[in-house]
């Protein structure tokens, strides 16, 4: 009788694990919104992303998802912990999550998913929490690239090689696992990310005609940046412009996009800007193609064996990225093309197609929503919201959150020269506060990937407030204005809330506390 009820119950447990949807997380590395179509930016009409395009009208579009820190590795870590930086402990790109502290794989795995991780890892350790991984190593090449896998040897010594670009080498991977190296009897977990379109931009050469001869729209701040910014950005009487910010023209000495896209530096600006953004477009946009058409490769797989409308499929960036906007390239900034990401989800069996939400999420929130979408309850160490009843309704439950927490630390790392600064954004205002220092002890010396870190150049220090409703491109900082006084005293109320409710004050940094309490009411 015993065995009769425990063969019972795992045959009860298999038939509810096999009807449990697939998700398959999908993830471009610096992928903006500003290059996906269906957020219809100046550069929709080129159809950057006819794939992905479907896919965000059978399912809906996140208009208002933001990282908390708009660099790869605090962005992935979020991402993959549900918690905030100072609380899963990866502020820059020198952080780690261990095994035991990657969460959602491990609350996945407990739900009877597979698990699987395949591209662009970037959290330094091994992914050991999945049971299948081939990830980049680090960055990792675009052309015949290397990977780790799980095998004899210690991390990360287990190596293959495959030939071709990484993109259509990261999608061979996720087809062969999902053909014959998963396991069918349960449902899937699959962490599927891409290096492109990661500078520099280097796309498959059968892209090499693709936009060859089209003029790519350009954005009209790239050439005049109005009132955007402040001392912070630009220096007393525009001292630092030069310094702060990587740019697309000659403005910024030291990186600038022309440099990297060998345009003649004796053309003087605006022609200089103009031949380095459309070119810089153009290898970017190459690499967003071959992303897409590798995405067709996949859901055609999925079709034809049956499992589209049972996966849930989810597309993203890992954040935004500045395509000229300001006249600034990279990431980084709290500037809505920078911090925003795409967030996309299809799944008919839940999601009404064609839908359309303002509501406010941000990178901590994703794991608890994929818990939930799995059949799990979101664990208490976890920060982030699910927002499980939005995709199902495409509405904002009572008591949703109406504000986001940003914070980037590397200050003046990397050529690129972006200050250290944190803020909040709503639905309508963003308030921003540029601290102008380095976060570590002066007496540490920090590996942070990449060169020409300056951490000892300390900036002015400066808010700035932008009336998003009247100025959705942040042209003119208003902090100044007495129109807003009372609006931005309520903000700096919710902004010194929120970072102790998020465990993201700077007890630990005496030296930042001082300048923000020097500061805060200036």
């Amino acid at each position: 009788m015993a065995l009769s009820m425990a063969c019972i119950s795992l045959v009860t447990f298999a038939k509810t694990t096999s009807q449990k949807p697939n998700i398959i997380y999908i993830m471009s590395d610096d992928h903006t919104t500003q290059a996906i179509g269906v957020y219809g930016s100046r550069l929709a009409r080129l159809n950057p992303t006819p794939t992905i395009d479907k896919i965000a009208h059978e399912g809906i579009v996140f208009d208002n998802a933001f990282c908390n820190n708009a660099i790869c590795t605090p962005s992935r870590a979020s991402i993959i912990t549900g918690q905030y930086p100072q609380t899963n402990g990866v502020l820059d790109l020198d952080g780690v999550v261990p095994p035991e502290r990657q969460y959602l794989p491990i609350e996945m795995k407990k739900l009877g998913y597979q698990t699987a991780m395949i591209g662009k890892w970037h959290l330094k350790e091994e992914p050991a929490a999945f049971n299948y991984y081939c990830v980049l190593p680090g960055q990792g090449a675009y052309f015949d690239p290397e990977f780790n896998v799980r095998g004899d040897k210690q991390w990360p010594d287990n190596i293959i090689r495959k030939k071709g670009h990484s993109t259509d080498c990261i999608t061979d991977i996720t087809l062969d696992w999902l053909k014959n190296k998963r396991d069918k009897s349960k449902p899937f977990f699959l962490m599927h990310h891409y290096k492109a379109p990661h500078d520099m931009f280097e796309f498959a050469p059968r892209y090499a005609n693709y936009l060859k001869d089209v003029e790519i729209p350009e954005p009209a701040s790239m050439y005049y940046n109005a009132n955007n910014g402040s001392v912070a950005t630009r220096g007393y009487n525009n001292t630092l412009i030069h310094d702060i910010g990587s740019s697309i023209g000659h403005r910024n000495y030291i990186r600038n996009m022309g440099m990297h896209m060998d345009i003649d530096s004796a053309i003087p600006d605006p022609e200089y800007t103009h031949l380095a953004y459309q070119e810089y477009l153009k290898r970017y946009l190459r690499c967003v193609k071959g992303v897409d058409d590798n995405l067709k490769r996949l859901f055609d797989y999925l079709e034809k064996e049956g499992l589209m409308d049972n996966t849930i499929i989810i597309y993203t960036g890992d954040q935004g990225f500045m395509l000229g906007e300001h006249d600034y390239i990279d990431k980084r900034w709290m500037y809505d093309e920078a911090m925003r990401m795409p967030f996309i989800v299809r799944y008919p069996a839940k999601i009404k197609p064609n839908t359309h939400t303002d509501a406010m999420i941000n990178n901590t929130d994703f794991a608890p929503t994929i818990i939930e979408l799995a059949g799990g309850k979101v664990p208490a160490y976890m920060q982030g919201h699910s927002f499980k009843t939005i995709l199902e309704t495409g509405k904002e439950p009572e008591g949703w959150q109406q504000s986001t927490y940003y914070r980037y630390w590397m200050h003046m790392a990397h050529r690129h020269a972006n200050p250290a600064h944190f803020g909040l954004r709503t639905k309508e205002y963003k308030l921003i506060f540029f601290y102008g220092c380095y976060w570590k002890d002066s007496k540490e010396e920090s590996n942070a990937e990449g060169t020409g870190n300056r951490y000892d150049f300390k900036t002015p220090v400066a808010w700035e407030f932008y009336d998003l409703k009247n100025d959705p491109n942040e042209m003119n900082n208003r902090y100044n204005d007495p129109k807003y006084a009372e609006v931005i005293k309520k903000l700096k109320a919710e902004l010194a809330q929120k970072r102790i409710d998020l465990n993201e004050t700077d007890a630990k940094y005496p030296e930042i506390q001082k300048v923000i309490d020097a500061n805060w009411n200036n």
